[in-house]
This record gives structure tokens, sequence and C-alpha cells, in this order.
């Protein structure tokens, strides 16, 4: 390699390279560089030229251009409109810039004219020459946009340095790559540079390449669908078909997408979409293809509500709703709190059983609002068919899922509350039996796949809180009771109604007739008073009624007497609602022979019994009066055998039942009566009149009686003891094992009663006769 120096006119070229043995043209438009053309023209045609760094730049000084560019040889300029020029050029050789000699009225530079030698090639070279000549065959072959046919001019090129230069000046790569080979003085080096920049290139083309074809294959397709898709909506046309069938299927693919469904299920609903695609829309069996997927795609598959996990605010609600109901009130904090520690629990399933009316439905939708859920309610009165929860085949003319699929599609997601109110009230008959269909559903290891005959696809229920509400367990199906956390709601006390009535019946009464507190005066004994003489139940839905008859009752005074208020008490209160419809048990004064109390749970609450025996000379019958059932009845015979076998020791006569007619009677004849625990009392009763020494009119009694006198335990104590409170018993006998049912008495009343817990009969005729030494 030698050098020569000259000097030159220089023209900054932007983003362009010329290469030595290189003809092309460009415009020249600046007016420095139409300078440097004319005194290159007037001289001997030669022009040195260099890539400028930055295209951008307009004015270019000598640090915005490289010092290594080609020396070349103008061969024709050619004037175009707008003072511009194209040049026609043949690069000669490489230079450097040693020195630029002035910048004004164009460059003008010192340069070292570079000449190669490339008479001698060795092995080397001529290993790399073939490298990159096959390098530039695969380029062609893969750029497209140069024509092959150049190939063989290139692959006679016998000098390596030329060769580089050419393939290069062919290549469509950027102008400081260009320029890293243009600076590659030594040949090896060159192609060294140039055999590494085309395996790059190529490799690029050929990623370029795949993602073309890709493109252009998915474009094929989207056209071939399109020409197929525009014939097949003339074809409709022509058929008198919905056109718009078309966009209402994508428009069902797309929801299908979003829900992200498992493989499964996603495939069998992509498969009744493509289904609707073909049927015609005049076809009975498009709509009920339509319909299925339409149910499908509208359940909250993936939608539910965030768990409000915060105890306070729950248990401040469910406080605010509703007053007592202490064990369920209990348990709904127990999940959350689990809630809180445990993401992974799957819903309780609560069974609610009490007496009508103690709240056991407005109960769970205070407890969907405590956990921030959607409520849902399936009443289960009288459901006698089974695809009432399962749904219906699709084979039946319209068929639809069932109302549990229902219910948590109108609830919008998948974990709402769900009560199943009266669950004891389920029928049954040849269509099927719901109470078994509901075994799937209320367990916790199953419904996670509850399939429903309609859909045909599982659907997850484990999320859902279940609660159902019954007035008896006695007609549950064990089955099916025994998938279910049973909490026992009992009546509510007199005191609980009071709570009730004057914090919430009361205000929501006069709200919704439009009194506010000065219009209507109503003090706790006047409500009190309502409770005792006008309503006889568990619950308060009567006693709501009769508050609501007193505010209507007010209203109408208020407007047509045009007062100012309306106080009610215990004297006027027969005005607003009649005579007294009730009376509640009060004892008699003095101590009677054969007349004992004992107690007794109804359905509406606890009551006082008064169990009356004579004795009459007869041939030994026993005569039982007053609706007595036949446990009732098998009681009574119990106690005449155990005062048979103990006579003696009672100081009975032993052949009374010989000698003597025996009649029990229970007054409120019209009642039906049953059940043991009136054992106890009966026995105490024919003692009585057997011995001629009376009971104490203080003391009621309950349990049941075996032959051996033992007392057994008996239910319903705290309903008992508050009837028995509300009579003016003192004095109350319960069976020992019935002590733990203390508990549950309110304070107010233990404090009023003496409470006895009893093992045999001894112990109870202890405290129930009065004999006259005592």
């Amino acid at each position: 390699m030698s050098t020569n120096k000259i000097t030159l006119p220089m023209i900054p070229l932007r983003g362009l390279s010329v290469f030595p043995y290189m003809v092309l043209h460009f415009d020249v438009g600046r007016e420095k560089s139409i300078n440097a053309l004319e005194e290159a023209m007037i001289n001997d045609q030669l022009i040195f030229l260099s890539a400028q760094i930055n295209a951008e730049t307009d004015i270019p000084t000598p640090e915005d251009f490289y010092t290594i560019g080609t020396i070349a040889k103008i061969k024709q300029m050619l004037k175009l409109p707008g003072d511009a020029i194209r040049v026609l050029v043949e690069g000669i050789s490489r230079g450097v810039i040693e020195k630029i000699i002035f910048e004004d009225p164009y460059f003008k530079c010192e340069v070292s004219e570079i000449y190669e030698d490339s008479s001698v090639v060795d092995e080397e070279t001529e290993a790399l020459m073939r490298a990159v000549l096959a390098g530039f065959e695969e380029y062609l072959a893969l750029n497209g946009k140069i024509s092959p046919d150049i190939y063989p001019s290139v692959a006679s090129i016998e000098e390596p340095g030329r060769l580089a230069d050419v393939i290069t000046s062919h290549m469509d790569i950027r102008i400081d790559q260009k320029q890293e080979i243009l600076e590659a003085f030594d040949i090896i080096k060159r192609l060294d540079i140039l055999h590494k920049l085309l395996l790059r290139e190529n490799e690029v083309l050929k990623i370029e390449r795949d993602i073309n074809i890709k493109v252009r294959s998915q474009i094929n397709k989207v056209q071939k669908e399109y020409y197929l898709k525009e014939q097949l909506r003339v074809i409709q046309e022509e058929l008198g078909q919905d056109e718009n069938i078309e966009e209402e299927i994508e428009n069902y693919t797309n929801k299908l997408k979003k829900l992200k469904l498992s493989k499964k299920i996603h495939e069998k609903v992509q498969k009744e979409i493509n289904r609707l695609a073909k049927t015609p829309s005049s076809s009975a069996e498009s709509a009920v293809i339509r319909n299925y997927v339409e149910w499908i795609l509208d359940l909250p598959w993936n939608k539910h509500t965030k768990d409000n996990i915060d105890i306070k605010f729950a248990k401040e609600i469910l406080d605010q709703d509703h007053y007592g109901l202490e064990k369920v009130k209990e348990r709904v904090l127990e999940y959350l709190s689990v809630r809180k520690l445990s993401k992974s629990m799957k819903g309780p399933i609560l069974c609610l059983v009490g007496p009508p009316g103690v709240g056991k439905t407005s109960i769970a939708k205070s407890i969907s609002r405590s956990l921030n859920r959607n409520f849902v309610r399936m009443s289960l009165g009288g459901v006698r068919d089974e695809a009432e929860i399962r749904g219906h085949r699709r084979t039946y003319i319209g068929a639809i899922p069932g109302r549990i699929i229902s219910a948590i599609k109108d609830a919008e997601s998948n974990n709402p509350v769900f009560l199943f109110d009266e669950v004891d009230k389920i029928g049954n008959d040849f269509r099927g039996d719901p109470a078994s269909a509901l075994l799937e559903v209320l367990d916790p290891e199953q419904n996670k796949e509850f399939t429903d005959h309609y859909l045909e696809v599982p659907f997850d229920l484990s999320n859902v809180m279940f609660i159902t509400t019954a007035n008896t367990t006695e007609t549950i199906p064990r089955p099916l009771l025994d998938r279910m956390e049973v909490i026992d709601v009992s009546g509510y006390t007199e005191e609980e109604k009071v709570n009730i009535a004057l914090k919430y019946l009361v205000p929501k009464q006069k709200k919704e007739h439009g009194l506010d507190e000065k219009h209507l005066i109503l003090s706790e004994q006047v409500v009190r008073d309502i409770i005792n003489y006008y309503t006889r139940e568990s619950g308060v839905r009567n006693l709501e009624r009769q508050i609501a008859n007193i505010c209507r009752k007010a209203a109408k005074r208020i407007v047509e007497d045009n007062i100012s208020s309306v106080k009610i008490n215990s004297v006027n209160l027969h005005k607003y609602l009649g005579k007294k419809k009730y009376r509640y048990d009060v004892i008699e004064v003095g101590n009677e022979i054969g007349v004992t109390t004992g107690l007794a749970w109804t359905v509406v609450g606890g009551d006082t019994l008064s169990i009356e025996t004579v004795i009459m000379e007869g041939t030994g019958k026993l005569v039982l009066t007053g609706q007595l059932g036949d446990v009732m009845q098998e009681s009574a015979k119990a106690g005449i055998s155990y005062i048979r076998a103990k006579a003696n020791d009672l100081g009975i006569n032993p052949h009374f039942y010989k000698e003597y007619d025996i009649h029990i009677h229970i007054p409120e004849g019209a009642t039906p009566k049953d059940g043991p625990s009136a054992g106890v009392t009966m026995c105490t009763s024919v003692i009585s009149a057997l011995t001629g020494i009376p009971t104490d009119k203080k003391v009621a009694m309950t349990g049941e009686i075996t032959l051996r006198g033992k007392v057994l335990p008996v239910g319903g104590i705290k309903e008992k003891v508050l009837a028995a409170n509300r009579a003016g018993i003192k004095k109350v006998l319960l069976p020992s094992e019935n002590e733990k049912d203390i508990e549950e008495i309110p304070d107010n009343v233990r404090k009023k009663l003496e409470f006895v817990l009893v093992e045999n009969m001894d112990e109870v005729l202890k405290h129930a006769l009065v004999r006259e030494n005592e």
C-alpha cells in the first residue's frame, strides 16, 4: 500500500457512501457542494467524496464528516429544476484528509491517495474471498431487492480489495457499517469484516423472511375467509336468512375467549357456536343452540365479589339488623375470621332451624350484607320436581337450566350468599326427589363440579355460602341433614320481643306510615300488652302487624281530627286493637289436691299446663282426656305403674288400681298435646290425689319418667322456664341433665326463679307436695 498527496475540492455526502470502482449518480443542492463541483470541472474533474456522520446536518463543518472517503472522477453533470445538479461519478481510490485548506466558498482539502497492491493473493485471502462470495450469493437470494444477475460479474473479480468494495456497495446496510469497510485499508481485515457482516445480515434476512411468510400466510387466510364469508352472505341473502349471523357468531366467540374457561368446556361451547353458524336461522334448532350458548356465556364463571373481612364492621351490621340470634352471628364471625387467615376455605352450609317469624330469612340477607356478597333466595316449599334443581335436558322442548344455575346467573357473581328457604317442606313424586338432587349441591366435596342437566358442563359452587332455613328437622331427609351445620334459632322471649319492637318494628312502621316521633307515642308497657294479649307466636310477624294496625288508626285520627299526636297506653289500647285475644295462665291462689303445674313447649313458645287428677270408686279404670297423644298416654301409664310399685313407700293403698278409677285431665281440650315431658307432672298429680296431700301452686315441673322413677331430660327448657316466669311460678323442677340449658335463660328471668335439679321422683315429691308438718 502506497500514498500520494493531492489537493482536491470536497463534497460531504448525506446518507451515501462511495467506494472505489463504483459508478453512481447523486443530486447536489447545497451551495458549497455546487461550488466544489464547478472547481473540479475546471481542473481535472477529480473530487473527494466523504459521508456525513449525521445526515440531518444541513451545513456541515469538518467535525461533521468522516476523514476517510473516496477520490472520484466526475463523468457527467445534469442541471435540474430548482438549481440542483445531478452528478454521475466513478470511484477511483481511497483517500484520507490530511488537512482542510479552506471551507469557503467550498471545502478544499489536502488528501493522501491510497494505492492498493492486489497482485499477490495467498491461501488465506483466497479462502476469505470464497466465503465472502458464498455469503453474498446467499444474501442476494434472501434480499430480493437486488437482481441475482449481478452475481456473475461480481464473482469474476479477482482482486480481493475490489471484490470487497463492490459487494459492499451493493449491500443495503447502514452508513457507519459501510464506512467501517471503507476505512479498512488492510485487505484481509476488510474481507473479514465483510464476511462477518454478511453472516449477520443473512441471519436477520432469514428471520425477516420467516416473519413475512407467517404474515403473508395469515393475510392469505384472512382474505380467503373474507371471500368465503362474502359468498356465504350472498347465498344467505338469496335464501332470505339473517345476514347478521356472522356478527353474532364473532361476538359469541370473543365472549368465550374472554371467559377463559377450562379446555374441555371451551371446546364444547365452541363446538356449539360452530353448529350455530352452520344451522339456518329459520330452523328451530338454531334457537335452541343460541339459547344454550347465551346461558353459558352469561354465567359468572370467573366473576366474584371481594369479601369484607372486617370483623368489627360485620358485627355492627349483624347487630344493626337483628336483635339476639347470637349463635348465628357468632358462626358468621367465625367463618370471616377463618377466611381472613385462610383464603382457600370453602363456603359453609348452615341450616337455621326455628319457628316462623324469628328472622331466619332476614338474617341471611344481613349475612350477605356483612360479607359484601350478593344475595339470592330460592324457596323450596312445595318443590316436587327434580328438574327444578338440576334443570331439564336439552332434548325437551322449552328446556331451561335449574333454579340454582338461574339464581347464580341473577347474582352476577360465583360466590353469593344462597338461601334455600323452607328446606323442610320439599316434596317428591313421580318426577323425582328434589331432596336427593340437593345432596350434590350441599356437599362441599361434590359441588365444585355441579353439573346442570341443561348445561352439561360442570360449574363450581364451592365458593357459594349456602344457608337453608327450616321450621323443624323432622321432615328433612337424614342424608341431606347430615351435610348441613344445624343452628337452632329459638323463639324470642318477651324481653327480646320488646327490644325488637322498640328498636326496629315501631320506627320501621312509623316511617312506612308517614309518622314521626311526636305523631305517635307508644310506651314499653303498651308493647308488652300487645305481645301478651294480642299475639301468641315465637317470632314477631303478628307483633309487627299489630303495630302497623295501630299506626294506620293513629294516622286516620291525626288526619280526621286534625290533632298533632296520638298517645297509646294500656287503658286505651283496646280502642285500637279491640278486645284482648289471648290470655296467659296465672297461678291460682291456694294449694290443691291432685292439681299440678306442668311446663310445655309449643311452636309459638312455652306454656304452662294445669294437670288435674280425681280419684273415684270403681273397678280400676284409667281415663285420660284433653286430646292427649300416644306418647303422653304412655307416660301416664308408666307413672301409674311406678306408683303401684312404690305404693307402700308412698303410703298409698296397694289395691288402689282395683278399687278406684283414676281420671287425668289436661284443660284446653281442643288443643292436641303430646310428648314425654309431662310424665313427672302427671305422676305427681296422681300421687297427690291418692295421698290427699296438696301440691305447691308456686312449683312447676317438667321431665320424662321411667318405671323406676328416674327423671330423664327433655327439650325446650328455655321456652318452658319463660312461660313459668310469666305465670308467676317461683320454683322450677328440672331434670338434672338439663342443667346446661339453664345458661340459655336470660339473666333477669334466672334471678326471679329458684331452679331445683332432680334425678328421681322422690326428689320431685319432696319439693312438689305440701305436707302438714312443713
